[in-house]
């Protein structure tokens, strides 16, 4: 890549010439490097030159420590669905924002089995959780560098500021039976011999693809041994074989047990009492600066300043990317261009490079490709435009995004 932390001040500079206009396309005439977007919030682009040629990306910068600057997660009101990144922002009243986790987008590999949509990693918004990560080997994306999982998150913690933290689910499943441990929450994946709980948030699709696959393998059968228990105002209503479909309603849970998880389920009889409980905890040493307001799902190529070591420096794509950087009241979002001539992109090393070139001291990897998706609102305008090409052509649907929020002045 060459652009590197030595030559930052250079490709700075670079910028500063050679602005572009709010809507995003390459221009000839020199422009101020950044366009305010509202207050707090700026824009820029700037191009980055590898040894395959020149990407172009599109950069916002949030000033989390103006106090009427937030941010929060965009998704379409449940896990199982995608929306456009314009339409969920403008959805939200967002003035920017940036596409989010990889997700259950396509599903090939078990015949007759839905793709949900859902996303990999958990997600909280306004400070309630969503829902858990889905077990390594069922996730999407780049491998993950040694050391790191699909717990990842990047989001906003109660302080106000960013960071990147890591968030376990923390359930039980209490019955006259005894008490069980929940493996999941409203995700399309569900470890082996658990059970798992679906909730309003879930969504109308299909259950049946949690017990598909395994720990370590996305593509292994579905399980043969499956159990479904749903549980109204704190009590057993009905029971059935297989996962089912359809909205859940408010205070109705639908547990879904496979293997050992099932076997378990079976024992509860419709009209059993059953209480269950579950949060998104932060590992330890992880809750500094408070529970998450919000958090998206993120692959962590930035800690400390430092790229993750293990992490591919030869595959070039289109990507997204979200970094932190003063002390967490800075936040960084960048999107790369998708249009043709800049459609190589970088590998995730060269983000990283890119990130902390930029002062991130940490920074995750967001979906990319089709996905990478950046909008702003141009000056005076009350929706947001697309300021890079998506490589698609179009938008793509996602389930969730990072959305940039300014609240008005008070009169």
């Amino acid at each position: 890549m060459t652009v590197t932390r030595g030559r930052a001040f250079l490709m700075l500079l670079l910028v500063s010439l050679l602005g572009a206009s709010l809507a995003g396309a390459p221009s000839a005439a020199p422009a101020p490097a950044w366009h305010r977007v509202a207050p707090g919030v700026e824009y820029r682009w700037f191009d980055i030159t590898s040894s395959r040629g020149t990407a172009r990306a599109h950069l916002l910068s949030v000033d989390l420590g103006n106090a009427r600057v937030s941010t929060g997660l965009l998704y379409p009101g449940v896990v199982a669905a995608r929306s456009s990144l314009s339409a969920l922002a403008d959805g939200a009243g967002a003035v920017g924002g940036v596409n989010g986790d990889f997700f259950h987008m396509s599903e090939t590999q078990h015949t007759g089995v839905e793709a949900t949509g859902a996303p990999v990693g958990p997600a909280v918004a306004e400070g309630r959780a969503l829902k858990a990560a889905v077990p390594t080997g069922q996730r999407f994306g780049p491998a993950l560098p040694p050391g790191t999982n699909t717990r990842q998150v990047l989001g906003v913690g109660e302080d106000g500021r960013a960071r990147i933290g890591e968030l376990a689910l923390d359930g039980t499943v209490s019955s006259r039976q005894g008490e069980l441990t929940l493996g999941g929450l409203n995700q399309y994946a569900l470890p082996v011999d658990s059970v798992g709980v679906f909730t309003k948030d879930w969504g109308a699709a299909s259950r049946v693809r949690a017990v598909c696959g395994t720990d370590t393998r996305r593509d292994a059968p579905c399980s043969d041994e499956t159990y479904e228990v749903t549980v109204r105002g704190g009590e057993v209503v009905s029971v059935a074989e297989k996962p089912g479909r359809g909205a859940i309603a408010s205070g109705t849970e639908v547990l879904v047990g496979r293997e050992a998880g099932a076997r378990e389920l079976r024992r509860m009889a419709v009209g059993d009492r059953v209480d269950i409980t579950y949060a998104l905890v932060a590992a330890e040493g992880g809750a500094e600066g408070g529970a998450f307001r919000f958090a998206v799902g993120g692959y962590p190529v930035l800690r400390g300043g430092e790229p993750l070591s293990g992490m591919d420096r030869v595959t070039p794509a289109v990507r997204t990317a979200a970094g932190v950087r003063d002390a967490g009241q800075r936040l960084l979002l960048l999107a790369l261009d998708g249009s043709a001539g800049f459609r190589t992109g970088l590998t995730v090393v060269e983000v990283a490079d890119a990130m902390r070139d930029l002062g991130a001291t940490d920074a995750v990897n967001l979906d990319g490709g089709g996905s990478s998706t950046l909008v702003a609102r141009k000056a005076g305008a009350t929706r947001v435009s697309v300021l890079n090409h998506p490589s698609g052509g179009t938008q793509r649907a996602v389930p969730n995004g990072i959305g940039v929020f300014v609240r008005p002045e008070a009169p």
